[in-house]
């Protein structure tokens, strides 16, 4: 095939790439691209700049050595002391540049090594390797290797974008069990933190949910310093979309760690985290309303929890909450101190945010960089600034107003793999707007279309974490039968 035959079949591939109607679709025209651009030959060559690739040769094939003789003791020497979250690179995004779908195969005959690895220990019995040091090997080892969480940012209407970044990953079996959610990122955690696999199905239909989150308060209301939009209609809102359950029975019920974010009514204290470990009696409806309370457009909100007789009262009835995304958008050091999180993916759609951000990871040149300087240079600044006023104010609503632009602008807004949308002209306007069915088909055909190209690279990251939990809930069902058969004997 001719060079301009070839140029020309190429970019009728980035239209079929562009226009796919499914991951699949993408998928395909994706290999097709890397076929006839000299991509794949370049997967297959496992040189590159971009990470330690003698590094993980060695790695790979003391793995597979110690795996062929069975040699459990120098299998368990090489992974506790060679797992980590970033070996070598391979996590590097640049990795993920030069072809349209996947990286070098060196990558992930590694990976594959390393999961059947931990399945062989996990699923076979060794003398001298006993069933106790098996289990503190997984739990051990686990947890200081590390898990990865999704966090789910605010941006009012425009979060409906974070359903097509969860249908993605759901679809493809890649959704951490642990997420965060503030703002409207805290309605998305909240709907599928109570929701088992089995409902997603219906929650992904655009059809499915009730849009209907924004009411005026009205002139009157208005008149009497009211905030802009009616709280009880979001509350309906949240009512018909989130099931009524406490953050320990969420978790309980679908084996999801959501974390919702709010933020103090006053100034001068700190965010909360509220989960099923800081506050596991609270209830996810109410603690995903405060998160969303926008001070002087939505009015702020008393949590509620179950008491100790499992009924429904005021949860520190003295204090009121706020917007979690103005305090604390991406709680990522407390999700790192309560599971041991280390990697992070972020669903960001803070309209405040979104013109700083990087669409094109094939494009990083010196004008990304030089904006990236000028969104840093301009947040330090105003920080600083908004920092020495607020120090010197002593009217208390002025004084709360300016605590929370200091907060808004001294937070950081991205992790380590980031999920933005496109820019599109109409974002500003559909902030507070009540989406209709077909705005939301769009916004998860977007989320979806935004994540499908980071797959691959979130697949690598997180599938020696994954690899963990999967045999981390086996471990925990065996142990339960030795349990049982233990009772039984002793019974007898």
């Amino acid at each position: 095939m001719g060079r301009s035959t070839t140029k020309r079949a190429l970019k009728a591939i980035e239209r079929d790439i562009q226009n796919a109607e499914s991951y699949e679709m993408w998928r395909a025209s994706c290999l097709e691209h890397d076929r006839l651009s000299g991509a794949e030959e370049w997967k297959e060559d496992d040189a590159s700049p971009y990470y330690d690739y003698p590094l993980i040769r060695m790695r790979l094939n003391e793995l597979r050595q110690a795996r062929a003789r069975n040699d459990v003791e120098q299998l368990v020497f090489n992974l506790q002391e060679g797992l980590h979250g970033n070996l070598g690179n391979i996590a590097n995004p640049g990795l993920y540049t030069v072809a349209r779908y996947g990286t070098k195969r060196l990558i992930g005959k590694y990976l594959d090594e390393v999961e059947s690895a931990l399945s062989f220990l996990c699923d076979n019995d060794f003398p001298g390797f006993s069933f106790q040091r098996k289990l503190d090997f997984f739990r051990g080892t686990g947890q200081a290797f590390g898990r990865s969480a999704l966090m789910l940012s605010g941006g009012a209407t425009l979060g409906m974008f974070h359903l097509g970044v969860l249908k993605a990953l759901w679809e493809r079996r890649l959704l951490p069990t642990v997420m965060s959610g503030s703002s409207a990122g805290s309605i998305m955690a909240a709907i599928i933190g109570t929701h088992t696999d089995e409902e997603l199905v219906d929650i992904f239909d655009p059809n499915y949910l009730y849009l209907e989150a924004y009411r005026l308060v009205g002139w009157k209301g208005l008149l009497k310093g009211k905030p802009l939009l009616r709280g009880d209609q979001l509350e309906t809102c949240l009512e018909k979309n989130v099931i009524d359950l406490t953050f320990e029975e969420a978790y309980q019920r679908t084996g999801r760690y959501v974390n919702i974010t709010v933020s103090p009514a006053d100034p001068h204290q700190e965010s909360r985290l509220l989960n099923a470990k800081t506050s596991p009696k609270v209830l996810i409806r109410k603690a995903s309303l405060a998160s969303c309370a926008i001070p002087g457009v939505f009015p702020s909100v008393t949590l509620w929890a179950k008491n100790i007789k499992g009924e429904k009262v005021p949860y520190i009835p003295s204090r009121k909450w706020v917007d979690g995304s103005i305090k604390n958008d991406l709680p990522i050091t407390r999700l790192s101190r309560l599971y041991g999180v280390n990697h992070t993916i972020v669903s960001q759609t803070n309209p405040h945010v979104l013109p700083f951000l990087s669409r094109n990871n094939r494009s990083q040149g010196i004008y990304y960089n030089v904006k990236e300087w000028l969104a840093l240079n301009w947040s330090t600044n105003a920080g600083f600034v908004l920092n020495i006023i607020r120090k010197g104010i002593r009217n208390n609503e002025i004084a709360l107003l300016v605590d929370k632009a200091h907060s808004i602008v001294s937070q950081n807004y991205i992790g380590d793999i980031n999920l933005v949308p496109p820019r599109q002209p109409t974002n500003l306007i559909m902030v507070l707007k009540n989406a209709s069915t077909k705005e939301v088909a769009a916004f998860i055909r977007s989320g979806e279309r935004t994540t499908w190209p980071k797959l691959e690279l979130i697949h690598n990251c997180t599938a020696i974490s994954r690899a963990f939990d999967t045999c981390n809930k086996r471990l925990d069902e065996q142990e339960r039968r030795r349990l049982q058969v233990g009772q039984l004997a002793a019974v007898s």
